[in-house]
């Protein structure tokens, strides 16, 4: 946290490389990663979307944690971090971080214990393996054979993801980051970053009214970049999926749901805009990704995880967004202009040709 009130996040740290390269250290193999997750997490989901779209669900294998934050010392009262929880299948229910609400499962069917080394939290696994910085965040590329974290950086290991595990991949073919829109995507993330991914938890920590200002005005500038930018192509680079739709889908499906109401973003609203609700209609119609979405998950964990912000942990029951998302979009048409336009080249350069 600034000294103005803005909300700063700190750089995770664990920055390896999964890589075909002959002296890497960590060479790509079946069986050999494992993923450290939240549903609840947009850092974490991207990491699922990218192993879904890629076909890496029999090559690289995932560990859910619980939704709702706990206490990792519960019993060293000088110790105050709140974080993930592995589930505890043999666990009772519980209440939030200050003893209210709830109450909350200690496991789900769809979150399960921690398989390497029987911890308890994911604090556990950062002290497992040395860690001195005290950043305890999801996602985690874990490397079984070495026992150690590859990394914790999300927008890399999707990079990762995408490239390094073609060998192994159901879906090699599928390029999110082609060399001909790198550039394009380097530009959108500058500013779909700080604005939009970063810029909801600027406008929901911050602790002073001049930060929270700063940050809806720079989220609503960049919600309505966005409007206008989809209005004219199919994804945020250009007429093809990329890891940058990836990392924007994951903070819009949350939008309406948690944002508007716990971030206080209500400036905008990506159900009432045609253009974004269509445009996340598309990404969650490709094959794969819808099962990536936990909204339960989501929702449990903001709203039941920060008691600054919601002492009882009362859950909105909210707009049902998932359904909206469920319903056809209308983006293939800008397919359909491309094949136009086009077509049209192509006809007018042989008129050309036969005068």
């Amino acid at each position: 946290m600034g000294a103005d009130g803005a909300f700063k996040r700190t750089e995770s740290v664990w920055r390896n490389w999964v890589s075909r390269e002959i002296d890497s250290k960590f060479q790509p193999e079946k069986d050999r990663y494992h993923l450290y997750v939240a549903h609840a997490c947009p850092w974490a989901h991207r990491t699922l979307i990218a192993r879904s779209l890629k076909g890496l669900e029999d090559v690289i294998s995932v560990t859910a944690v619980m939704p709702v934050w706990r206490k990792t010392k519960p019993g060293d009262s000088n110790d105050t971090h709140c974080g993930w929880m592995f589930a505890d299948e043999g666990g009772k229910f519980h209440k939030n971080t200050i003893g209210l609400g709830g109450p909350f499962p200690s496991s789900c069917p769809e979150n399960k214990p921690d398989p390497h080394f029987g911890a308890k939290t994911v604090r556990e696994i950062y002290e497992q393996v040395g860690d001195t910085e005290g950043k305890y965040t999801v996602p985690i590329l874990f490397d079984k054979k070495l026992r150690t974290i590859v990394s914790n950086e999300s927008s890399e290991i999707i990079q990762m993801l995408n490239t390094e595990f073609d060998d192994l991949a159901k879906f090699p073919e599928v390029d999110l980051e082609p060399e001909d829109l790198v550039d394009k995507m380097k530009e959108v993330d500058q500013w779909i970053y700080p604005d939009i991914n970063n810029g909801v938890y600027r406008c929901g920590f911050a602790k002073s009214q001049k930060a929270y200002d700063k940050a809806i005005d720079d989220l609503t500038e960049a919600f309505d970049r966005l409007e206008e930018t989809l209005k004219s192509q199919r994804f945020i680079a250009g007429d093809r999926l990329t890891l940058s739709d990836i990392r924007l889908f994951v903070t819009l499906i949350r939008f309406d749901e948690v944002y508007v109401v716990y971030f206080k973003t209500n400036t905008r609203s990506v159900a009432n805009s045609p253009t974004l609700l269509n445009y996340c209609r598309d990404i969650y119609s490709h094959p794969g990704v819808a099962e990536t979405v936990n909204m339960d998950q989501i929702k449990g964990h903001y709203f039941c995880s920060h008691p600054d912000l919601n002492k009882h942990s009362i859950i909105p029951k909210g707009p049902n967004f998932e359904k909206l998302l469920q319903q056809p979009h209308d983006r293939d048409s800008f397919d359909v202009f491309k094949k136009r336009r086009v077509d049209s080249v192509t006809s007018n350069e042989s008129i050309s040709e036969s005068n």
